[in-house]
């Protein structure tokens, strides 16, 4: 069996990966889109080393920051590493927030390499009505589904359908959205309050660690436009730097980030995923014990 923790940024994932871990023998993989990425430490929450020498970690720093990792990427790394932990037997904990990253790798997605980036600049000149009856031409079925204001899935709707010689509509028909694994949805949550003090205090805590000179150094080395550097935290700071903010303006940013996002994590899991959701980490942990067999 697979347990897949899940939650909004700050609500504790992975200390009780760890837990369940250490108690079942059991091996924890990344599923978050940017703890992929090395030397993103501090702002993406990443376990800490010592965190990771008390049981296996997997997919935790396994990508360079300019290497453009995919959900097509993570579907096919995941499912290899979920195929060679079953041939040793181990429990498999999957501990992360990216629910889309979950849904494309453990049920019946499709996805398609992208061979070749798509030139998209004539799109991106077009107004919202005009971008919206390109979609319209291409895939009329999507284009009900997508206001026309919503710029950014109208282009990406768009890109699919040059990219892979699709319809959206068609590569979604064609999938039953059926579990291709024995997996148990495990979710920690709070009180909305009291989750977003723990966000705004662990904000402030990265700041206290050193986010912002993390930051600093990754903008010497590495390309500002990076989709790795998309992450919340990252993105302001580099942002902040380039518009001259001060750092209480890009940390309270990061702060209103955040606490969307984590609201955004609420209503995907809700909408996507049969989570069992739990307030206690404990009684998470008594339960997941129990499908373990544990």
């Amino acid at each position: 069996m697979i347990i897949s923790i899940v939650g909004p940024t700050g609500v504790g994932k992975s200390k009780l990966a760890i837990e369940v871990a250490l108690k079942v023998h059991g091996e924890i993989v990344n599923c978050d889109a940017f703890q992929i990425y090395k030397y993103l430490d501090i702002g993406t929450a990443k376990p800490s080393k010592e965190e990771r020498e008390l049981v296996p970690h997997h997919l935790f720093d396994y990508v360079e920051p300019d290497y453009p990792f995919s959900v097509y990427d993570y579907q096919v790394t995941l499912r290899n590493k979920i195929k060679e932990l079953e041939e040793k037997n181990v429990p498999i904990i999957l501990v992360g927030g990216t629910g889309l990253y979950l849904k494309a790798s453990l049920y019946d997605f499709s996805l398609s390499k992208e061979e070749e980036k798509i030139d998209m600049s004539k799109y991106l000149q077009m107004d919202n009505q005009t971008l919206h009856q390109e979609l319209e031409k291409l895939d009329y079925e999507e284009s009900l589904k997508i206001h026309q204001n919503n710029r950014k899935r109208v282009l990406r709707a768009i890109e699919i359908c040059l990219s892979q010689g699709k319809k959206k509509s068609d590569i979604i028909m064609s999938q039953e959205h059926k579990l291709l694994y024995d997996v148990t949805f495990v979710g920690l949550t709070k009180p909305r309050d009291e989750l977003y003090d723990l966000i705004n205090k662990r904000v402030d805590l990265m700041f206290e660690q050193g986010l912002y000179l993390e930051v600093e150094t990754l903008m010497k080395k590495y390309d500002h436009s990076l989709r790795s550097f998309q992450a919340i935290g990252y993105k302001e700071i580099i942002q902040g730097i380039e518009n001259h903010q001060s750092i209480e303006e890009i940390k309270e940013l990061i702060k209103k980030n955040s606490r969307r996002y984590a609201k955004r994590q609420y209503t995907y899991f809700n909408h996507q995923l049969d989570v069992n959701w739990f307030m206690d980490k404990d009684e998470a942990l008594e339960f997941i014990l129990s499908k373990l067999g544990g």
